[in-house]
């Protein structure tokens, strides 16, 4: 147990590194840009990865006592709740995505459930910032194309408004499996039902079990078969919720983790050596050499890791086949952290056992690889944690049933129809006067 707390303290810091806290462009909540090693700046992290780090680190404490990192994660889950309270802030409507906002979502879950400290009275409480966030996403739920799921993107203009994903309606079936068990509210677990049969006849979740990663209005038919580890650990850890919301006394839930859970086998777990977690799809790139996985792929075994202690946690029965995949991908994955001039940085791939020199050309390793590493590192305490609790064993977060409906449609922020002839004419008049301004102040400057 000490040892496993050391190491996962040593990469939750190397995490905590990556957060720009002393820069003057930082604002709460997020990772903002990536650093490279000739100083200049590469490109952003996503919105919703920084949610999941609020998570990873609500996780972290409950699993190793370690509060060091607690005021992060309360700063910055409250900076990004927005304007109405329902994690939709202004800041991010151009690009969110109905995953975004819910990793957001099941890290306020997460508060609720690890009795995280609870914020200030005056301030949104965690328990009804996951309820709104469940509430915003169940209004979306599309019955006109595909006969249901939710879409991926929420504004009409993003590309991907025509794609309805796994990750998005596994998380939404998550959230309302988590909320059920939580509050007790059968609603929450009917609505999480009707998300989960609906990914099944859909084909997100396959005849076999695999999950695809998508398909395509109008044809409704997945053009997508990409396998990720997160959509599968989402979907098995949802499942588990509902076995544990029925007491074990459901047997469709049984049956459901059971073949979800065989299912990761393969591709999930390597085989030479055995039980090693790989996100299979792009870390072994297309030559078998270097990885093509994005920034965001290179978190995905995070949330995998994590969402196999919850199943554990939820039903014990897994165990024989949970425990010592976390295990052998522990030790693994903690042999990987040996890169950099600290000895401490963290690669992508955990075979071989030693640093991989990923992720490429970025100075202190990547956001991604170290929450990975530490979420596989701290789930290996799940046998000797306590479960997460519900508002009837243990839970003090404030809830509120009706939260987040009304907030505004980002749609509504935005200007989605073509211009009609009287805004090309009010844009043609403004764009006159300001001209006339231009020139007017040009020709006094040039007086003057």
């Amino acid at each position: 147990t000490a040892s496993i707390k050391s190491a996962a303290k040593t990469v939750a810091q190397n995490l905590r590194a990556l957060y720009p806290s002393n820069e003057t462009w930082f604002v709460p909540g997020e990772f903002g840009l990536i650093q490279t090693p000739d100083g200049s700046n590469d490109k952003g992290y996503y919105w919703w990865e920084a949610g999941a780090a609020m998570g990873a680190w609500i996780e972290y404490w409950h699993y190793t006592g370690d509060s060091q990192f607690n005021d992060i994660v309360t700063e910055g889950m409250l900076r990004q709740v927005g304007e109405k309270q329902n994690y939709e802030p202004q800041a991010q409507t151009l690009s969110l995505g109905n995953d975004d906002q819910a990793f957001w979502g099941i890290a306020a879950m997460a508060a609720a459930e690890r009795a995280f400290p609870d914020p200030p009275s005056d301030k949104p409480q965690w328990l009804a910032l996951a309820q709104a966030v469940f509430n915003r996403q169940a209004s979306r739920w599309d019955t006109q194309h595909c006969n249901g799921g939710l879409r991926w993107q929420v504004v009409s203009t993003n590309k991907g408004y025509d794609y309805k994903n796994a990750i998005s309606n596994g998380l939404f079936f998550h959230l309302g499996a988590r909320l059920a068990r939580y509050t007790g509210n059968q609603s929450y677990a009917d609505w999480a039902e009707k998300a989960y049969d609906w990914s099944r006849e859909s084909g997100l979740v396959s005849s076999d079990y695999k999950i695809y990663d998508g398909a395509h209005i109008p044809e409704c038919v997945v053009s997508s078969v990409y396998q990720w580890t997160y959509n599968a650990g989402v979907y098995l850890s949802g499942a588990a919720y509902m076995y544990n919301f029925t007491n074990g006394t459901n047997q469709k839930w049984k049956n459901e983790i059971q073949k979800l859970m065989n299912a990761t086998a393969d591709p999930f777990f390597s085989k030479d050596p055995p039980n090693i977690m790989q996100e299979s799809t792009c870390e072994f790139g297309f030559t078998g050499t270097d990885p093509t996985c994005n920034t965001d792929q290179r978190s995905f075994k995070a949330y995998f890791a994590r969402f196999l202690g919850y199943t554990y946690q939820m039903a014990p029965f897994t165990a024989d086949f949970i425990i010592p995949r976390l295990k052998a991908t522990a030790v693994a994955a903690a042999a990987s952290c040996n890169g950099g001039s600290s000895g401490t940085i963290c690669g992508l791939s955990w075979i071989k056992s030693t640093y991989d020199g990923a992720p490429y050309g970025i100075a202190k390793g990547g956001v991604g690889e170290h929450m990975a590493v530490m979420e596989v590192l701290q789930n290996n305490l799940v046998p000797q944690s306590k479960p997460p609790v519900t508002a009837n064993s243990g839970g003090t977060s404030v809830g509120n049933a009706a939260a987040g409906g009304n907030g505004p449609d980002p749609n509504d922020l935005l200007q989605t129809d073509p211009s009609t002839t009287g805004d090309k004419a009010g844009a043609g008049i403004l764009t006159a006067v300001v001209l006339g301004f231009m020139l007017s102040l040009t020709y006094w400057l040039v007086k003057s």
